[in-house]
């Protein structure tokens, strides 16, 4: 297993739209290994493949405290939702970035697991938060995208002076 680089805001990259995972292989749970020890490293409790530079329809999440509950979501689909709520959201690709988001209170979303089987779960709370926050990123959106323009235009300046001093560093 290996550390992934997270792209992190306003990298081009995490506006790339995730293509369908069409095989179900050694490769594919390669990687969703390499995500859950990235995730669980940086530490975060979800990863989408867009945030390692990979662009297929692959999520990892582990929203418990004891990082044992891993739950790998391939070509999610949303089937359902209902009712609304606010949750502060952080994201990988945002190091240091909390805002308040408003997203479905519950969903119910149909995917498949490594070996291509489909399932489908029902999830409220911060999993449902969780989830949809993954989704976004498959399809090339951020969190800080449901901001204001000024709030967006202030993070992606911090993003940008904090990545010029991290290269500086590293000279």
């Amino acid at each position: 297993m290996a550390l992934l680089p997270i792209l992190n805001y306003p990298d081009p990259r995490l506006h790339t739209v995730a293509k369908p995972v069409a095989e179900f292989n050694a490769d594919l749970k390669r990687l969703v290994q390499d995500m859950q020890e990235t995730m669980y490293a940086a530490p975060g409790i979800g990863l989408a493949a867009t945030q390692v530079d990979r662009h297929i329809q692959l999520i990892v999440i582990d929203t418990s405290k004891e990082q044992n509950d891993l739950l790998v979501l391939i070509n999610p689909k949303i089937l359902n939702h209902a009712g609304m709520q606010t949750y502060e959201e952080g994201c990988l690709s945002v190091p240091g970035v909390y805002e308040t988001v408003t997203r479905a209170e519950r969903i119910k979303v149909e995917a498949q697991n490594t070996e291509g089987k489909k399932f489908t779960l029902e999830a409220d709370g911060l999993l449902s938060v969780c989830i949809q926050h993954e989704m976004d990123h498959l399809k090339g959106k951020v969190f800080v995208e449901y901001l204001s323009p000024l709030k967006r235009n202030r993070i992606k300046t911090k993003m940008l002076k904090h990545a010029r001093e991290i290269e500086r560093n590293n000279y």
